[in-house]
């Protein structure tokens, strides 16, 4: 299982992604999600990638080959274009394998966030189907997310706002809606890949690989906990006033 999430502001870009793969409880593994290409000066770009480990290797490893040849990535005119460079050849490595994965009824599985920016434009996020299709990133939807989303999303929900979060406030809802996933659910673990991305950057500045015991992390979690408990002791009391007529009051049995 993965989970990774992109997070757009009017500052930037913050991309965070943990590195756990797994082929059952038994083989817990650690593999790295995060994947740049950077021409310095021109563009910078960040592809976060959830799914079949095989099948997502076989993506980067064609991505990889283009972008060192001068094509793909490291030509496409614009952010839409390397989106589409990217379904492309998600939609290849498709062609090739899923036939046989469906025949043994292993279904094709890759999603993939694709961040950063192109000279002219300003920074992008998208997020690529396994069929290849891209979606961009909104400034009333700031934030994309792949893998085990359910736990990291209610408080980027409550929190994430595209003109008001700094990219500093948003590297902290990236880790903690990181630890907050991995806190329920065993499959996603760190270490904890984490970019950050200022406006007009053309180059990697920003990025921490925090493991389990990263002291930053570990506060950060800690502070976050007690944050949350005594922000629960402040709330007013429900009021459970007494019923008008008890004796009309039914109560099915559990």
């Amino acid at each position: 299982m993965t989970y990774c999430v992109g997070i757009r502001t009017s500052q930037g870009l913050v991309l965070a992604s943990d590195s756990r793969t797994n082929s059952g409880i038994d083989q817990v593994e650690v593999c790295r999600k995060m994947h740049n290409f950077v021409v310095p000066g021109d563009r910078v770009v960040t592809i976060l990638s959830s799914g079949s480990l095989s099948l997502t290797q076989s993506v980067m490893t064609r991505l990889e080959q283009e972008f060192r040849s001068g094509a793909g990535l490291a030509a496409a005119a614009n952010f839409y274009d390397a989106a589409r460079c990217v379904g492309g050849h998600v939609r290849d490595v498709a062609a090739i394998d899923r036939d046989y994965l469906e025949r043994d009824k292993i279904g094709f599985t890759v999603n993939l966030l694709v961040g950063g920016q192109i000279r002219g434009e300003p920074p992008q996020l998208y997020m690529v189907y396994a069929q290849g299709n891209p979606l961009r990133c909104t400034r009333l939807s700031p934030y994309l997310q792949i893998g085990e989303s359910k736990y990291g999303r209610p408080i980027l929900d409550r929190g994430i706002r595209f003109g008001e979060t700094t990219l500093d406030q948003a590297v902290k809802y990236a880790i903690l809606s990181l630890d907050s996933t991995m806190r329920s659910n065993v499959a996603v673990g760190p270490p904890i890949d984490l970019l950050v991305y200022g406006n007009d950057d053309f180059t990697i500045r920003r990025y921490r690989r925090l493991d389990a015991s990263d002291p930053d992390l570990v506060e950060i979690r800690s502070n976050w906990e007690q944050a949350l408990r005594k922000a629960i002791a402040d709330l007013p009391q429900v009021d459970f006033s007494p019923l008008p007529d008890q004796s009309r009051v039914a109560f099915t049995r559990g």
